[in-house]
């Protein structure tokens, strides 16, 4: 008992200070606070959730390591405690047509596509914007891990039109394409379906 006292106190003190450096004038300070703070939210979403109104405005900073590791953060927050980071879509949204960093986009389609899983009305704000990055980035470089979070999207509980929707987008790749593409859209169909 003790030691989870001791552990919960010292997530504690780091997360604050992290937070202190998520704000400080030097970029490399912020890029190495908001990695630390993703690592935070991995081991402990509760302690970070107390700090997702930082996270979210971390996402207006210059950087893009620092926005994609904060986007990062909040993901893993998303699905446990999706109020907490509601804040977060417009930072997201703006991120996912980030011309500049792939990691961003990425990173921001996975906070929407776990953000959106949690909740019918969630799945029908975030698909929309989701929907359009698929037309987007169809063959990028992310495009891939962008696939394998519509999986997870797609076991998540969707509105049954966004269902519909994702099978539509998907389906012409589920038939036409090649290897990992068409593997992932046939899992993601099939996924979709299933679930209505």
């Amino acid at each position: 008992m003790d030691e989870d006292i001791a552990r919960i106190e010292y997530l504690l003190e780091s997360r604050d200070e992290l937070i202190e450096r998520l704000a400080s004038n030097s970029r490399r300070e912020r890029q190495d606070a908001s990695h630390q703070l993703a690592d935070l939210a991995r081991e402990s979403p509760e302690v970070a959730a107390e700090v997702a109104d930082e996270l979210v405005e971390a996402l207006d900073l210059p950087e893009a390591q620092t926005r994609w590791e904060c986007l990062d953060a909040l993901s893993v927050i998303a699905l446990e405690y999706p109020d907490a980071v509601l804040e977060g879509f417009g930072g997201a949204e703006n991120a996912l047509f980030d011309e500049g960093s792939a990691a961003v986009r990425l990173s921001a389609f996975r906070f929407l596509s776990r953000y959106g899983a949690g909740a019918p009305d969630r799945s029908r704000e975030a698909w929309a914007l989701m929907s359009e990055a698929v037309q987007c980035y169809h063959g990028d470089p992310e495009y891939r891990e962008m696939l394998v979070c519509l999986l997870d999207f797609a076991h998540g509980d969707i509105d049954d039109s966004v269902r519909d929707s994702l099978v539509a987008r998907m389906g012409f790749d589920a038939k036409n394409g090649r290897g990992q593409i068409r593997r992932y859209s046939k899992a993601i169909c099939v996924a979709a379906q299933e679930g209505e």
